[in-house]
């Protein structure tokens, strides 16, 4: 089901754009599908031997992807699936082919479909979270998918802040409930025997879940954000708000009913929740004049309802929940069609401009007077079915439960109120209003509502085999002696009296209807109360008013701690590690008692030369002499590598200073000469503090680490295992494109990004220029020429760069191809030659570095890095136009074209029935070199190999060719 529904989300789009509004049809077959499949399992059966499905997702975390269907998750998943596709249909003739984002529309509500489906069929609590999240994403696409107006965007924002924050919550509580029952398996956690003494930590779990499912059902006080919603087309209010998304928290709710049935307390909050939810979406319902929100703060009152019953957790309380459940899914939904219908075909929602539509499209009012009908509760339709088991469960339980009772009959009296309110302002007379006219209301416009309202006599007369249904799902919970039925005809008591109070006082409302009015205006807070006290008691201007607070906050603390200044910056993340590591080092270790001061004669060399140059750069006012004395310090600790036998790191670290080298000097063209004087030397002291106390905390650190090693060391183990399965005697090398390919593979994708970033930041345009070659130019070229120079002879500067059949004999002659793009004065000839013997030397040593790094020292990011760094030599030596010379290629394309062979390199084993990055070693013999070793992982190499040539002439292209140009323009422009 969750893949069908993937898929019909990934293609509707297409079939929108192919066959316009009808694809809805087609969406619709896949919940209707599943739907169908649902109906034919025997719902009975699943309660003992539920149908499960477990595939390992995260193993070291013990995350599965863990499904399962048993009587509880077969009820809401046919809700989910059966709406669903009569929403789906609803929707062809709702929407016009012209309606803009239609295709992404119908994507995002058959994804929300299956999310919902997810959702409610997920056993692992992060699945849940994963589901849970979904839905809220998807909502938010959905309720701002008007996205040219303002109430849309804000009531999708409000949506997606309230019940993500919730979801976080219920995030930490789901891990809480799961560490000591360890399991992450819902069903496993509900039945743990921990319940039975659950202490503060449990409630405080409990009451965290809560507030996750108090959210997402818009109970008290986030309730806000389900009206706001009703921004979104109607079919997302019938869907989501009516059927869907919003009796997640209530079946989260009935979930944890094995767990509430042991605390009491908890239980009787909720349902305290719960009942003021009910009340105030009810009383809030009576003072709409749109429809469509009169429906939803009847929705609000509906889901505190629900929410309130299934808070005492008990056999009978879910079984009616259940029941409560279900009605509300099919009365709901089709009001909230019938309020689409009549937007789309007279235009308003407003009731005190509607008039005679009951006249103009009488099998409209039908359905929609059975469905509130349903809602208010009138027997015999299954509402009040489903009402008189709550009021029978509620009464039999008595103690508390008596009390909230009470407080829902109160609330139900509102819902009558309000049910009329809706049918009277829909189909009714409006005074002062004139008559709509009659409009031609397709059927499949209007059936799919009148579908589901007959579930409303459909399932009362089916009372008997739904209680069987229900019962299987409550019992996970024992019954008590006296339980409850579904009965059209319920046994005389106060449970009927109840229903038969309620009605009767609802109708008293009904005919007070002015007086109850003018009531409410007078007891309003817009009417006596302002600034504070408003928002205080306004849920959703006190939910604005903490956002805008929120942001008042983050832009002092943003000020404070981000000020632009990176030596700020960097100051403020070293103290704080500073901070956090002085004090548990002083206080819970102890010095290391086996401390070598040396291990090597040469380091009592290379460690005063490297402490020398470091405080050097520290005390430079040049930062040219800073960047050689930084330089220096790095190819000290390359050296004490290759003393303590690592060759492969000395290498790199050689390398990767000198690239460094060259960047930041490329850098510095554009910086001043001098580093800027600090006026107070408190300042200084205070820097100096700071370097000199991080790096005590680092050295200490690591003199920390080694000495907690309480294991062997991996590295012997190692050696043997390179050759034999890797099939190279480079350790080093075998782990890195090997045994940990993933790491290797993680940094060059970083590597790409920083490439990306600092092209980006350089070229404001495009980043991607033609490359100029020079075949290119103009006949006479003179880059770098200032102005102010000195006068040279005039055949000093004239001089033709074309090729010699164009130019003719007497083309001067250079070392370099490029060479005489430059201004004489910038050449330098004993550059160019030492560039003209060495650059062929360095590629060719780059090769030999990739391909002997899998047995000697070496590797792709050694050989990239020398590839790079011949590349500098050229661009050092000719400029700009030397180094397209070098390298005619963009360099995205190396960049790409690197990381697509390390990721080929990977997935090739899968064709063959290996694993990912799974490693062969065929043998090729061939003449006169003998027998040869071809690892696969050299694949992978030659992929890291071009990643790091790619990452370095975008920087030769960016901070060296792209600034040369930059500076140019400046000089000719003075």
């Amino acid at each position: 089901m969750l893949l069908a529904h993937l898929a019909a989300a990934l293609v509707a789009p297409l079939l929108v754009r192919w066959i316009g509004r009808s694809a809805f049809y087609l969406l619709a077959a896949v919940p209707a599908g599943s739907a169908l499949w649902l109906a034919g399992l025997d719902p009975g059966s699943l309660t003992e031997s539920p149908r499960e499905q477990s595939v390992p997702w995260i193993p070291a975390l013990g995350i599965d992807l863990a499904f399962r269907l048993d009587t509880l998750s077969w009820v809401l998943t046919l809700i989910a699936t059966g709406i669903g596709a009569v929403v789906l249909v609803y929707c062809a003739q709702y929407f016009k082919d012209t309606e803009p984002g239609l295709g992404r529309f119908a994507g995002v509500l058959t994804a929300f479909a299956g999310a919902m489906v997810g959702l409610v069929l997920a056993d692992d609590v992060m699945m849940l979270y994963t589901f849970w999240e979904l839905t809220t994403v998807f909502s938010y696409l959905l309720v701002g998918h008007y996205q040219d107006k303002q109430a849309s965007r804000r009531a999708a924002l409000n949506a997606l802040l309230s019940t993500t924050a919730g979801g976080l919550a219920m995030l930490v509580g789901l891990l809480m409930v799961a560490a000591p029952a360890r399991s992450l398996r819902l069903s496993a956690i509900v039945t743990d025997p921990m319940w039975q003494d659950a202490g503060p930590y449990l409630i405080t779990a409990v009451l965290l879940i809560l507030v996750g499912a108090t959210s997402k059902s818009a109970l008290v006080p986030t309730h806000f954000w389900l009206p706001g919603a009703m921004a979104a087309p109607t079919p997302v209010s019938a869907y989501l708000h009516a059927a869907a998304m919003v009796k997640a928290g209530v079946y989260l709710i009935l979930r944890l009913a094995p767990a509430l049935t042991h605390l009491e307390l908890v239980s009787m909050v909720l349902a305290a929740v719960g009942a003021a939810t009910m009340l105030v979406g009810g009383w809030r319902a009576l003072r709409q004049t749109d429809i469509k929100l009169l429906l939803a703060y009847g929705t609000v009152s509906q889901l505190g309802f629900l929410a309130a019953v299934a808070a005492p957790a008990t056999h009978d309380a879910v079984l009616a929940g259940l029941a409560m459940l279900l009605a509300h899914a099919v009365f709901k939904a089709p009001l909230f069609m019938v309020v689409g219908i009549i937007d789309k075909k007279f235009g308003t929602r407003d009731l005190r401009m509607l008039s005679g539509v009951g006249r103009a499209a009488p099998v409209v009012a039908a359905v929609g007077v059975l469905s509130a009908a349903s809602m208010a509760a009138v027997p015999p339709l299954y509402g009040f079915v489903a009402k008189e088991s709550l009021y029978t469960a509620l009464w039999i339980a008595g103690g508390w439960q008596r009390l909230l009772l009470a407080a829902l009959v109160a609330g139900s009296v509102l819902t009558v109120a309000y049910s009329w309110r809706f049918v009277r302002g829909a189909f009714g007379a409006a005074p002062g209003a004139p008559r709509v006219r009659t409009p031609r209301i397709p059927v499949l416009f209007w059936l799919p509502a009148a579908l589901l309202a007959l579930f409303s006599l459909g399932l009362a007369a089916a009372a008997g085999p739904l209680e069987e249904v229900l019962r299987a799902a409550a019992a996970v919970l024992p019954e008590g002696e006296q339980t409850v039925h579904l009965a059209v005809v319920p046994h005389l008591g106060v449970p009927l009296l109840a229903s038969a109070l309620t009605l009767a006082l609802g109708a008293v409302l009904c005919v007070g209807a002015r007086p109850v009015a003018a009531l409410q205006k007078r007891l309003s807070p817009q009417c006596w109360a302002d600034g504070p006290v408003l928002e205080a008691l306004d849920a959703e201007r006190g939910f604005r008013r903490m956002l805008r607070l929120t942001d008042a906050a983050s832009i002092v603390v943003t000020t404070l701690f981000q000020r632009g200044s990176l030596p700020y910056t960097l100051g403020t993340m070293l103290v704080v590690l500073i901070a956090l590591v002085t004090p548990v080092a002083l206080t819970h270790s102890t010095p290391p008692d086996n401390l070598v001061l040396f291990q090597h004669p040469l380091e009592l060399v290379l460690l005063p030369v490297a402490a020398l140059a470091a405080v050097g750069a520290a005390r430079s006012r040049r930062r040219l002499r800073a960047v050689f004395l930084i330089t220096v310090t790095g190819y000290c600790v390359a050296l004490l590598f290759l003393v303590a036998g690592s060759p492969d790191v000395a290498i790199t670290q050689a390398l990767v200073e000198t690239a460094m080298t060259v960047v930041l000097v490329l850098v510095l063209r554009r910086l001043p000469i001098h580093f800027s004087r600090r006026p107070l030397r408190i300042g200084a002291w205070g820097r100096w503090a700071i370097a000199i106390g991080t790096a005590v905390v680092l050295c200490g650190g690591t003199l920390y680490a080694a000495d907690a090693r309480n294991r062997g060391a991996l590295g012997p183990g190692l050696i043997e295992t390179a050759y034999t399965v890797g099939g190279g005697h480079n350790v080093v090398n075998v782990t890195l494109v090997d045994a940990r390919v993933w790491d290797t593979m993680g940094e060059i994708s970083v590597l790409l990004v920083v490439a990306t970033g600092v092209a980006s930041l350089i070229f404001v345009t495009r980043r991607e220029r033609p490359i100029a070659r020079v075949r290119d130019l103009q006949s006479t070229t003179s880059i770098w020429r200032r102005r102010v120079d000195p006068a040279l002879p005039q055949n000093a500067l004239d001089f033709d760069a074309r090729p010699d059949d164009v130019a003719g004999g007497n083309r001067w002659r250079t070392w370099l191809s490029a060479g005489l793009t430059l201004a004489p004065e910038r050449r330098m000839v004993l550059l160019e030659v030492i560039t003209r013997i060495a650059f062929p030397m360095m590629m060719m040593f780059s090769v030999y570095l990739l391909m002997a790094g899998h047995n000697l020292p070496g590797g792709g990011f050694a050989g990239g890095l020398v590839a790079g760094l011949a590349l500098a030599l050229r661009y050092l030596a000719g400029g700009r136009y030397e180094l397209s010379e070098a390298a005619p290629v963009q360099a995205g394309l190396i960049l790409g074209g690197g990381m697509a062979i390390a990721v080929l390199a990977g997935v090739l084993p899968l064709l063959v029935g290996g694993t990912v990055f799974a490693t062969a070693t065929p043998v090729v013999h061939v003449p006169l070199l003998g027998e040869l070793h071809l690892p696969s992982a050299l694949i992978f190499d030659v992929g890291v190999y071009l990643v790091v040539v790619g990452v370095m002439l975008d920087f030769l292209r960016s901070l060296g060719a792209q600034i040369d140009q930059q500076q140019e323009a400046e000089s000719d422009a003075r």
